[in-house]
């Protein structure tokens, strides 16, 4: 079988993940490891499974990876080229951008009180005081994982080929590796926000049940939502001493 770097998959992961990987095409595999052009790169592709799986308690699904390479890091909706969170003028530059990662903030931010839902806006940010927050991406990513959040794409590759020929490549690895955690951890429970909650069920109806479901971060509606800010407030995201 063609070779893909399994070096920053967590032992604990390695026979699921190998399991999964030999239901996948070798003819696709075979063009991924004889091409470099395809992101998040051969480097990067299963960093989503350096989390332990007995650590793992949920599983949150992007689409596939950022479609730029230096924003591309084999997690889901995490955005390498972002660093710091804020600026005295509130989010910074590279937040304001991220229209998903700005109104993830914003949801994180009413949900603890820090901002209202009458005032939202960078001079609020501005004014709040951040000794207790979290100061950069990979602060807030962390917490995710160490909360036991799976930062996990549906598509692993973002290549040049058409979106929907990566993504139906991996769904029999995403099928048979729903079904393998299920088995071995069957409180698990995923994370779909957008479009996605129409394709992983479908993958794995068991798990249908166990799935919280909301709109895509992408939307306003988003940093609203009581049922999102419910979800998410007991994991304390926001904060440094999460």
């Amino acid at each position: 079988m063609p070779e893909l770097n399994l070096n920053n998959i967590h032992p604990s992961w390695q026979p699921l993940i190998k399991e999964a990987l030999a239901q996948v095409n070798p003819e696709y595999l075979c063009e991924l490891t004889a091409h470099t052009d395809w992101l998040p790169g051969n480097h990067m592709i299963f960093n989503a499974f350096s989390l332990p799986l007995s650590e793992t308690n949920y599983i949150l699904f992007g689409e596939s990876p950022y479609p730029r390479a230096q924003s591309a890091n084999g997690y889901a909706f995490w955005d390498n080229a972002v660093t710091d969170l804020w600026s005295p003028q509130g989010l910074s530059k590279t937040v304001n951008r991220a229209t998903s990662l700005r109104n993830f903030i914003k949801m994180l931010l009413l949900t603890h009180g820090r901002l209202t839902i009458d005032d939202l806006s960078q001079p609020a940010i501005s004014a709040l005081p951040k000794t207790d927050l979290v100061c950069t991406a990979a602060d807030l990513f962390g917490n995710m994982q160490k909360k036991g959040i799976l930062l996990l794409n549906a598509s692993l590759v973002l290549s040049n080929n058409p979106v929907k020929y990566d993504a139906k490549a991996w769904q029999p690895f995403m099928r048979t590796l729903l079904t393998k955690i299920h088995h071995e951890k069957p409180n698990i429970k995923l994370i779909l926000l957008g479009k996605i909650a129409e394709i992983i069920p479908a993958l794995y109806p068991p798990l249908s049940d166990n799935s919280f479901i909301a709109e895509h971060p992408y939307n306003l509606s988003f940093i609203t939502n009581p049922d999102v800010q419910i979800f998410f407030q007991p994991f304390n995201l926001i904060f440094k001493n999460a």
